[in-house]
């Protein structure tokens, strides 16, 4: 099997999937621009689903989708299970969420972003028959120190000491959902502010690991390929990532573990995705923390992506122009 960051020689390993599966991000975000703020989530990621897809198709690698559109969202590509690539070159997993936030690009509000994340085959977790995820994500300073084990508001304070930092100037990213009403009382009473998400918890986990960001901790309900995608971008942060499975009903439940899925089980971040070689690649759909979302200016379509490699333990900006022509 050849490895997805296979060596040329032992100092030149070969990093143009990368690059290569960024064309594809940006193409969804790309086609998804017409569907900003018009109200059809399902239309957007339909427009953008395609693009990837055709994308992907030209890319040198073999991969299969692990984590695809699936069943939640009735998609008849990128579906768990198809196989994607030109044929030839590294044998992969693949996680891909053409659109992480399509309720955001539907209203045209923040953080909505096209997302593939790569490892090697057979090390990607397959929770797809459970859609949600208790998760705790947070960078480097939390390694060790925090657990998902534990009161929010106890994490809250053990990472406010790790960081060196008051307790009042920590902020915890969670989804805003009635689910998480208790969650964010907790942390408001430890002390600690919270920024809410209506959506796109991926940019969330990210920002919470990531050096410089605003947030210091992403914690609550959000969906499981969500958790696997964030592992493979944790892994080229250095950050901390656990996760524990949430059925929504004993049905969910007995699929999760006819799947060979723990139940009741703390996924830490090796057992989400094995070893480093995992590549994290994201365009901006519409503008958030973590990257710009697509612009147009006259002739040109202007568009921001992360390239996070775990081999490396590298984050890179790629900022691209595209000729309208080419594209509308």
């Amino acid at each position: 099997m050849v490895s997805l960051t296979a060596d040329m020689s032992p100092l030149r390993p070969d990093r143009n999937l990368a690059l290569e599966l960024v064309r594809a991000t940006e193409a969804a975000s790309i086609r998804a621009v017409p569907f900003i703020g018009r109200g059809d989530k399902e239309a957007a990621d339909g427009a953008a689903v395609d693009a990837m897809r055709a994308f992907l198709g030209t890319v040198n690698f073999q991969g299969r989708v692990v984590i695809g559109e699936g069943e939640k969202d009735n998609a008849p590509m990128l579906f768990n299970g198809e196989v994607v690539g030109a044929g030839r070159g590294p044998e992969c997993d693949i996680a891909v969420d053409p659109i992480d936030g399509t309720s955001l690009t539907a209203a045209g509000r923040q953080n909505a972003l096209s997302v593939i994340a790569v490892s090697d085959r057979g090390t990607m977790l397959d929770a797809s028959s459970v859609f949600y995820m208790d998760k705790l994500v947070t960078g480097p300073a939390g390694v060790g120190v925090v657990d998902i084990r534990l009161p929010v508001g106890e994490n809250i304070h053990r990472l406010a000491k790790a960081l060196g930092k008051p307790v009042d100037e920590l902020v915890v990213s969670v989804l805003n959902r009635p689910r998480h009403e208790k969650l964010i009382e907790e942390i408001r009473e430890a002390g600690a502010g919270t920024r809410l998400m209506s959506d796109g918890d991926v940019a969330g986990g990210i920002n919470a690991a990531r050096h410089g960001a605003r947030t210091d901790m992403c914690v609550g309900v959000g969906g499981s390929p969500e958790g696997i995608v964030t592992a493979c971008a944790i892994k080229a942060l250095g950050g901390h990532i656990q996760g524990r499975l949430w059925p929504r009903d004993d049905e969910e439940r007995q699929r999760g573990i006819d799947a060979d899925l723990k139940m009741d089980h703390v996924y830490e971040a090796e057992e989400l995705v094995q070893g480093d070689n995992t590549l994290f690649v994201a365009t901006g759909v519409t503008d958030g923390q973590l990257v710009a979302g697509v612009s147009r200016e006259g002739n040109y379509v202007y568009t921001e992506s992360v390239v996070l490699r775990g081999a490396s333990g590298t984050l890179r900006r790629i900022s691209s122009e595209h000729l309208v022509s080419k594209w509308f």
